[in-house]
């Protein structure tokens, strides 16, 4: 058997912050999970666990419940108990600097100002891990970047996030099946087109 794939994603547990911008990594792990008909829910390192399997690949499934600052906890905890190479982790957050409907995914990096992302590279102790960020785009005007993820997409693009969540889970799956260079070539670059 193949080493198995550790797929999270981030964001705050917690009914109030569900819908919010910073949890579309969440999101998209919600996405997978019902299309990989994943199933046995459990808390572990400090997460909601599931498991799946996927073209003769295993996958976890994971959203940790430590608030995004502390997200590498259970990154670290995870890729340690399931003895998964780093080459074979995909952490999907939400990124300001990406136009809403556009994901982008990156072999290595910096946090970018992503809290979540500054956690798991202290605890992994490196910044070179796949990694999938969908793009919220950026605060209107003035407001502060903080209060803008915590807001609930607005009803244009809600009405569009379904599409970007399955755009997501389409490049996650590739990412597990065909590797890093082959998701990137496929999916950097392409968006999601508002139809207003």
């Amino acid at each position: 058997m193949t080493d198995p794939f550790l797929l999270v994603g981030l964001g705050n547990p917690g009914r109030e912050y569900k819908d919010n911008r910073h949890n579309v990594g969440f999101m998209a792990i919600d996405r997978l999970v019902v299309r990989l008909n994943a199933r046995g829910m459990k808390l572990q390192s400090k997460a909601i666990v599931v498991t799946a399997t996927y073209e003769e690949r295993k996958l976890i499934l994971a959203k940790p419940q430590t608030f995004m600052n502390l997200s590498g906890q259970s990154v670290q905890g995870l890729a340690h108990f399931y003895k998964v190479p780093l080459t074979n982790l995909m952490v999907l957050s939400d990124d300001l600097d990406i136009p809403f409907g556009t994901i982008r995914i990156r072999a290595s990096g910096g946090a970018g100002g992503q809290r979540g992302m500054a956690s798991t590279i202290e605890r992994l102790g490196t910044r070179d891990f796949p990694r999938l960020r969908i793009g919220i785009g950026r605060p209107p005007g003035r407001m502060d970047p903080a209060a803008y993820v915590l807001q609930d997409f607005p009803k244009d693009e809600a009405n569009l996030l379904s599409d970007v969540l399955d755009h997501a889970a389409d490049a996650a799956l590739e990412f597990v099946v065909k590797g890093l260079n082959a998701s990137m070539n496929k999916f950097n670059g392409s968006a999601i087109e508002n139809e207003k």
